[in-house]
């Protein structure tokens, strides 16, 4: 990760789980992987109220997109004002995705939205949905009536509404 590959990278406030989050994430994504960790020394533990020695920062690639954690306190919460979307192929993803995510006290909201163990919200989506949310007004009206009704999104579901 000494290379820079991508411009923007999502950076993510966590109280003190930033490591046990990212590794959770590699954990789930395949061709994922933690790359560096930075710890707090003496004057930056004292400056951010952390011990010293404790994880400050983990950087972390998931499926080629990087991102960074950061053990922060408890200053911050994440919110759905920002999400991450996993476009999905087959149900069989959606299902992956979905069910390991919301383990270990994820929470189900609607329409394929989210919130992971440590509160960061994940919108699981197929990627027929913009096709079926566009197309034949008919159909589309049928599709989102059908969505509204969904936690996790079955293709199947979208397709016969």
């Amino acid at each position: 990760m000494a290379t820079l590959k991508q411009r923007i990278t999502p950076f993510l406030w966590f109280d003190d789980r930033a490591e046990e989050a990212a590794k959770f994430y590699v954990s789930i994504f395949p061709g994922s992987r933690i790359g560096t960790t930075a710890r707090y020394d003496e004057a930056t533990a004292k400056a951010a109220g952390r011990p010293a020695g404790s994880v400050m920062t983990v950087a972390f690639e998931l499926d080629g997109q990087e991102f960074v954690a950061l053990n922060g306190g408890p200053v911050f919460a994440f919110t759905e004002a920002v999400s991450f979307v996993v476009n999905c192929e087959t149900q069989a993803e959606i299902d992956h995705y979905w069910s390991a995510l919301t383990s270990g006290g994820g929470q189900e909201v609607q329409c394929g939205w989210l919130k992971d163990r440590f509160g960061l919200s994940w919108q699981i989506v197929p990627t027929i949905l913009n096709e079926l949310l566009a197309g034949d007004p008919d159909k589309a009206k049928r599709a989102m009536a059908a969505l509204m009704k969904m936690k996790k999104i079955s293709i199947a579901g979208l397709q016969t509404a």
